[in-house]
């Protein structure tokens, strides 16, 4: 009886390919929404997840499900290895969320609430993807994921890191400086590089 059910909730299709993955985290969430009142709780968080929604619809990402208070997000044209500007996209939707800071807190002040801070994270790699029940949306599982998740508080608020996997696709990017900020333990990956970005 157990095993039908979660048969049926979750259904995972077979394919995987390798993909970018991003999650964008808001900052002490928990303890500013701690003092609001329900309602404007959620309108804080609505004009967070819909404002980067639309963010990275906008660079040819999908949305893939609200964690919290935080979003994933991948990146389906980095399955082609050789798609350059897909792979630039991943760092100029991370900017595009970063420099528009300022506008978001302007709903925020309209709708007196708190200012936002935010972290943005993004690695490449094998996912796999599945069907809900839950969600019209593909949910997506694997390494990128799971590294994206642990990188995301190595992130000072308002900046983005990416892991090594991705750095190796966009390294020479011209438009970008990258710096290594530390290394953690992913799994089989003993010591795994981060990097933090930043455009020139």
């Amino acid at each position: 009886m157990l095993r039908n059910t979660v048969n049926e909730i979750i259904s995972f299709s077979g394919i995987s390919e390798y993909c970018c993955v991003g999650i964008v985290d808001m900052v002490n969430s928990t303890n500013i929404t701690a003092r609001l009142p329900h309602t404007k709780v959620c309108t804080y968080y609505s004009i967070f997840l819909n404002t980067m929604s639309k963010f990275v619809k906008g660079f040819g990402a999908l949305p893939v499900k609200n964690i919290g208070d935080s979003l994933l997000y991948y990146f389906p044209k980095t399955s082609d290895s050789d798609n350059r500007h897909a792979f630039k996209d991943v760092l100029d939707c991370g900017m595009m969320m970063i420099d528009s800071r300022n506008v978001i807190n302007e709903k925020m002040y309209e709708n007196e609430l708190p200012d936002l801070d935010y972290r943005i994270s993004a690695d490449y790699g094998c996912i796999m993807m599945a069907d809900s029940m839950t969600s019209v949306n593909k949910d997506v599982f694997g390494s990128p994921v799971n590294v994206c998740n642990k990188i995301n508080s190595m992130a000072l608020p308002n900046t983005m890191v990416i892991g090594s996997d991705l750095y190796q696709h966009v390294k020479n990017e011209q438009e970008y400086s990258f710096k290594e900020i530390r290394s953690c333990t992913v799994g089989y990956k003993h010591m795994y590089p981060i990097y933090s970005v930043q455009q020139i």
